[in-house]
């Protein structure tokens, strides 16, 4: 069964140890083998600037993990760059698409141009912030919770123009709101329930129905301590959080965003992407397959900009 997983921090580990073969390393969680086994057919490789880098040392880390995407990642026979909907389309049977995503905006600063750059480069989908404040937004670990800049409305507005992803995860609760009043195409990569789990990266139920109303989708992710309070997880956990979702109303707009290479501890029984199938076979016990195809796959693919 096809998966399309919103995030991964692939580029990251690959960026920090250039010797990675993306094809088989086992020092990826989620390497080439690892997706096709899951039957990966879209998945989406975050640039994420390590927080000590800042001002120009920030952007040129960005633009080399975009490189290494590119170069690194992109195969055309087997793996092919995705910006839309109409090239996930146009996959051959034994392609794999991928799409390239900035996780935060802290590596353009108060540039417009940097991010023009970025996008010029292939990123199709642009989330706002990490988990602290930058010059868009706070993010969801920020105590103040300050909402869009007068910067990041100017972002928000580029994204519009452009038919780009503007992603939630990470946002404050403030900034979430301001997102879903201006943005054209919102979703969130990779978040969780609140309701289940009581962490800031979790969003309300509020939250989860504005998503909802929106048309929207949100990525539920294998992060341990976003799943479970003790911080130790298993799949039942990230049924929980589904199940909420459904219950809400959410059957039509919950997928995956494993974040797979940003985690070191992991859910039990979902270590790699090898290990996908003990999830499908999870769900395939307590939903029908048009219920777990649209998690898996349709959901997110729907909501993929035109």
């Amino acid at each position: 069964m096809a998966v399309f997983d919103a995030h991964c921090d692939v580029l990251l580990k690959m960026y920090e140890d250039p010797s990675i073969q993306f094809k088989d390393s086992e020092k990826l969680q989620a390497n080439l083998d690892g997706m096709k086994e899951a039957g990966i057919k879209l998945q989406v490789f975050a640039i994420f600037v390590p927080p000590e880098l800042r001002g120009e040392k920030a952007f040129e880390a960005a633009k080399d993990m975009a490189r290494i995407f590119h170069e690194k990642v992109i195969d055309n026979s087997m793996v092919v760059h995705v910006k839309d909907l109409a090239a996930l389309n146009s996959l051959k049977e034994n392609q794999m698409g991928a799409m390239l995503s900035l996780e935060g905006c802290d590596s353009i600063g108060k540039d417009l141009n940097k991010l023009k750059i970025l996008l010029d480069m292939g990123v199709s989908s642009v989330g706002l912030t990490w988990n602290w404040a930058n010059a868009v937004a706070d993010g969801a670990m920020e105590s103040r919770g300050r909402g869009l800049t007068p910067f990041g409305r100017e972002v928000v507005g580029l994204l519009n123009q452009t038919n780009t992803w503007c992603d939630v995860s990470h946002l404050s609760e403030r900034g979430f709101w301001d997102v879903m009043e201006l943005a054209d195409f919102p979703m969130a990569s990779h978040s969780n329930a609140f309701t289940k789990c009581p962490h800031p990266r979790n969003l309300k139920d509020d939250q989860i129905r504005a998503i909802i109303r929106e048309d929207t989708v949100m990525g539920l992710t294998f992060v341990p301590y976003f799943l479970s309070k003790a911080g130790k997880a298993t799949i039942t956990d990230v049924l929980r959080h589904l199940d909420h979702i459904c219950s809400l109303g959410g059957e039509d707009h919950i997928g995956f965003g494993s974040d797979f290479d940003g985690i070191d501890k992991t859910v039990e029984g979902l270590s790699t992407a090898f290990e996908y199938e003990n999830l499908i076979n999870e769900l395939q016990k307590h939903y029908s397959e048009i219920q777990v195809w649209k998690f898996l796959y349709k959901n997110m693919e729907t909501r993929l900009p035109k």
